[in-house]
Formats: C-alpha cells, sequence, structure tokens
C-alpha cells in the first residue's frame, strides 16, 4: 500500500471514529450519518439517513454535533457538506 492510500485509509477511519461517537444519539431519534466521498482537496461531503435527512433541526444537529465531533477528531479537514441538509 503507498504512502497516500495509507493516509487516505488512516483519515478515513478518524471520520469514522468521529461519527461512531456522535452516532448513537442520532440512532436514538432514528436517524443517522454516512461518508458519501472524502476529496483530495480535504472536503467531506455526507448525507444525514432516516429522521436526519428530513428533521428541521438538522442544521443545528449538524453544527453542534457532527461538524464539532469531525472537526476535533480530523482537524485537517477544510470543508465538511451534507448534501440533504434541511434547512428551517
Amino acid at each position: 500500500m503507498n504512502t497516500q492510500a495509507l493516509k487516505s485509509t488512516e483519515l478515513t477511519n478518524r471520520i469514522e471514529a468521529a461519527l461512531d461517537s456522535i452516532r448513537p444519539y442520532l440512532e436514538a431519534d432514528g436517524g443517522n450519518v454516512r461518508v458519501l466521498e472524502f476529496t483530495a482537496d480535504q472536503i467531506l461531503k455526507l448525507e444525514f439517513l432516516g429522521a436526519c435527512g428530513t428533521c428541521p433541526m438538522s442544521t443545528m444537529t449538524f453544527k453542534a454535533g457532527v461538524e464539532e465531533a469531525i472537526k476535533r477528531t480530523v482537524p485537517e479537514i477544510k470543508k465538511i457538506d451534507v448534501v440533504n441538509l434541511t434547512t428551517a
């Protein structure tokens, strides 16, 4: 495995660990989140699943929960986009 692939795998594992730290809270309300893409320019694309995909509070969930957990664990991420973020 080359160095770039190893670094990508390590980043993916850290992203998933950050998401795993908040998944129980999302699942308790019938939702979840999944990684769609992590680009070479450090942009992470996520999708909210289940109740999180249609919840009017999903923006707050993203800012206070998901984004905070990921940026704390993987500070090299420059931007996080949620493809189906519901705006109130």
